[in-house]
């Protein structure tokens, strides 16, 4: 089973790191990355830089129009006003189906700032203790998850936070 994770980084760059760092755990045959995608925030601006990661994927198990749809809903909503919100809103029911509700949609906006990034990137057959010793130096901060409960304990356990 597929998990889809946030991970947030405390430097715009740091989730990019992260991007290489999966993506040499990948060729080692040490995690599955089915989709990814990045969110870079440089202090100043008023939005962030997204874009999907093909290097990772290819062509991305989830697709451009549905990391398009989900950052504009996370950043874009707030900036656009109530009319291109409540079209948007519509959409959202859709995700709600796999946890990308309201309560995600505030906290990656919460926390993912000017001066921060974010690695959204979907995985399987991660094997933990070999990510665990890629990430010890610079360990990011899980935001959220569509593991159970335990697995997701198991997790956090693995990289410290």
């Amino acid at each position: 089973m597929a998990a889809l994770t946030v991970w947030k980084f405390d430097t715009p760059g740091g989730a990019e790191n992260a991007a290489k760092t999966l993506l040499d755990l990948a060729r080692g045959n040490l995690i599955v990355i089915h989709d990814a995608a990045v969110v870079e925030w440089e202090e100043g601006r008023k939005k962030p830089e997204t874009r999907q990661l093909n290097s990772l994927a290819g062509a991305g198990a989830l697709g451009g129009a549905f990391w398009g749809m989900l950052f504009g809903l996370i950043f874009l909503v707030p900036l656009l006003g109530a009319a291109v919100g409540a079209a948007m809103g519509a959409l959202s029911g859709a995700l709600a189906d796999v946890g990308i509700n309201d309560t995600f949609i505030e906290q990656v906006r919460d926390q993912v700032t000017p001066g921060t990034s974010a690695l959204f990137v979907m995985t399987s057959e991660a094997v933990l203790d070999k990510v665990r010793e890629a990430f010890r130096d610079d360990p990011p901060a899980l935001i959220y998850t569509n593991l159970s409960d335990e697995q997701e304990r198991a997790l956090v356990d693995v990289f410290g936070a």
